[in-house]
């Protein structure tokens, strides 16, 4: 299934209709004497559309997934974790950086006077990351305890609980769908362990997922949904599900013409939540409405009303 078009595609055909030309436009294959002869449909101008975000996509083939749903928390990639220790006993003479401060590898940390030499020297970061925790104050007497831990948060792990049941459908490997939990993140990685452990406090075995944290999205701390790719079918017709709206009880999709948008009543095959297969009623290449389409249906409700 191909890429939403932008919404500025979707108002140049709006466009046309506006300015009285009926003829279908060769660049929209989706405008055809069948959708301009369906029955039930919604005239939004471009401006309207624009502002209520209507987005196309075209259809085509997709990959259904059966997916596994855990839940999880964020967690440091331990990995990329250093601590960091004086290399000679002494007293601390200056601290430069505070716990959630950004460091660069080769930041002087803090300066260090060594009980032997009496010299000064610095103690500096050993990776570019975060400082996470600190041990120390000026002034404080230090030998081999920590005095920082720095975390590169560029990657996280996501420590799922998978219940035993499922355990033998969970395997290293196997990509997984991450969200946050007010559903304003999204994102994706891959198990890369899976613990041979049970944890007795909640029964449960923990998958960890490595997630790209690039921009750094995912706060360590914070509860995530997770969705395990178990299983994978390719189909040769879907629709993204948010496409999809219920008119006289029959699915339906929207598509634009030059006028506006008009229902398509379609027949659906096995859906994932994310992707739709579609059986009837609509053909590969075509643009349908993908999101926002309840804004069409709406419409239509309303313009029914108006007419009875």
């Amino acid at each position: 299934m191909k890429n939403t078009t932008t919404t500025a595609a979707l108002i140049a055909l709006l466009t046309l209709g506006a300015c009285g030309k009926s003829e279908v436009p060769a660049e929209a294959p989706n405008v055809s004497e069948e959708v301009r002869g369906s029955a039930k449909h919604a005239t939004i101008s471009a401006e309207a559309a624009k502002a209520a975000g209507i987005q196309t996509s075209q259809a085509g083939s997709a990959a259904l997934r059966e997916l596994l749903p855990l839940y999880g928390v964020i967690q440091p990639n331990a990995d990329q974790m250093r601590q960091v220790s004086a290399r000679f006993a002494g007293v601390v003479r200056s601290v430069h950086k505070a716990v959630g401060e950004s460091v660069k590898s080769g930041d002087v940390l803090a300066t260090v006077e060594s009980n032997d030499s009496l010299q000064t020297y610095p103690v500096t970061a050993p990776i570019a990351g975060v400082i996470t925790a600190r041990f120390v104050n000026p002034g404080e007497t230090v030998a081999e305890k920590p005095l920082f831990v720095v975390a590169d948060l560029s990657t996280v792990w996501v420590e799922l609980s998978l219940f035993p049941r499922d355990r033998p459908r969970v395997r290293t490997g196997q990509h997984v769908r991450v969200k946050s939990v007010d559903g304003g993140l999204s994102g994706s990685g891959k198990i890369v362990w899976v613990s041979p452990l049970g944890a007795s406090a909640n029964q449960s075995i923990t998958a960890r997922v490595l997630l790209d944290n690039g921009q750094r999205q995912w706060t360590p701390g914070l509860y995530v949904f997770g969705e395990v790719v178990l299983n994978q079918a390719d189909v040769p017709l879907a629709v993204r599900a948010t496409a999809v709206q219920t008119l006289d009880g029959q699915a339906t999709v929207f598509v634009p013409t030059v006028q506006g948008f008009d229902a398509r009543p379609v027949r659906l095959g096995r859906s994932d939540g994310e992707v739709t297969e579609v059986l009837d009623g609509l053909k590969a290449g075509e643009y349908y409405v993908s999101i926002n389409s309840f804004v069409i249906k709406a419409e239509i409700g309303k313009t029914g009303i108006e007419a009875d």
